[in-house]
């Protein structure tokens, strides 16, 4: 059993290596390189998602806000109850869908097509209705889940996050965004302690 135990262990840190490597292969410079400049040049940023999408989407949020990029993660739940009201034409929104046709998620399409905000659509499915719907797509395509079931948003999910890091990466380098900026709004831990040294 232990030896069962540590080769799942493996297959899952190589089958997630395996996913970003092919990330790296099939990334669209182009439809990336607008996401960027969207991105960038944008007044407001909201993420949407649902279940493991949804943590994902919710990190990047943080992340933008990190490199003061104002940005928030909208819950499908509170987004179909009112919170599209923070969103309008000047604002650019990050919707993460494998499938491209969640249910709860289409509702916040319509809206924000009517709305003219930017739709950055992160979907496997090009034929989808959030493919078809978005301003740019950025496009991701799963192999392979990494759990033993191949069922669990596992890959995916690692896919997700590389791509959103790349975003960020790149918008540190075209903000300009400097270590001295991120001291003044992270005080906090060993990361404030360490730009904030005197």
């Amino acid at each position: 059993m232990k030896n069962e135990i540590m080769e799942a262990a493996l297959e899952s840190l190589n089958r997630e290596k395996k996913e970003i490597e092919r990330l790296i292969g099939y990334l669209d410079e182009i439809s990336f390189l607008k996401a960027v400049e969207a991105l960038s040049n944008c007044k407001c940023i909201m993420t949407v998602a649902s279940g493991s999408s949804g943590i994902a989407a919710k990190k990047f949020a943080h992340s933008l806000c990190c490199i003061e990029r104002h940005a928030m993660f909208m819950s499908p739940s509170e987004a179909v109850h009112g919170g599209l009201g923070a969103l309008d034409k000047d604002d650019v929104m990050v919707m993460v869908s494998r499938g491209g046709k969640t249910v709860e998620l289409l509702p916040i399409i319509s809206v924000c097509n009517k709305k003219k905000a930017t739709l950055i659509g992160v979907t496997e499915n090009d034929q989808s209705i959030l493919a078809q719907s978005s301003d740019i797509v950025l496009k991701l395509s799963i192999e392979k889940e990494s759990d033993p079931l191949g069922l669990m948003a596992t890959s995916s999910y690692i896919a997700t996050i590389a791509l959103f890091d790349a975003l960020l990466a790149s918008l540190i380098v075209k903000t300009g965004f400097t270590a001295e900026q991120f001291g003044l709004i992270h005080p906090g831990g060993a990361v404030g302690e360490l730009l904030n040294k005197k």
